[in-house]
């Protein structure tokens, strides 16, 4: 109970600095403060370890995570089953995954829609506006031409 109290305030003290609520928590448990994701296009994929095409896709996700991170691109992945803890962190880890994983799944603070089939990619803008769903396999490749027909432009 003192620990929902402390994050509730947390929260409050942050909005009371013009801070936006943060994302919760990745799969190693660290925080995932708005600044890391503010003013930024992001590709949200949702994931599970029974999936076969989100084991291919991983790689891809990886690629993306690491080439465009530096120009205003965010990969986050989201686990559809809805681990949290331990098992979130081991299924991350079984599949390769190395950009951020949250633990609280941003569906709503998005308005991204249900998700009912996978691997489910989504593209948001930097003003927080969902402007592209991905569904099925993709290739980073694809994802890099989705941003681009939505806006994004490599700095």
């Amino acid at each position: 109970m003192l620990k929902k109290h402390l994050i509730i305030g947390l929260v409050l003290i942050l909005s009371a600095c013009g801070q936006a609520e943060p994302l919760g928590t990745d799969q190693h448990g660290v925080l995932i403060p708005e600044a890391l994701v503010a003013d930024q296009w992001l590709v949200i994929n949702y994931w599970a370890i029974w999936c076969a095409p989100c084991r291919k896709e991983v790689p891809e996700l990886n690629a993306l995570h690491h080439q465009l991170h530096e120009q205003g691109v965010r990969v986050l992945g989201v686990n559809y089953d809805q681990l949290q803890g331990e098992e979130l962190l081991a299924d991350s880890q079984q599949l390769g995954i190395e950009f951020p994983v949250l633990s609280i799944d941003p569906a709503a603070r998005f308005k991204l829609p249900a998700t009912h089939g996978l691997p489910a990619t989504y593209i948001v803008d930097r003003q927080g506006v969902l402007v592209s769903q991905l569904r099925g396999e993709q290739t980073k490749r694809a994802i890099v031409e989705a941003l681009r027909e939505a806006g994004w432009s490599a700095p």
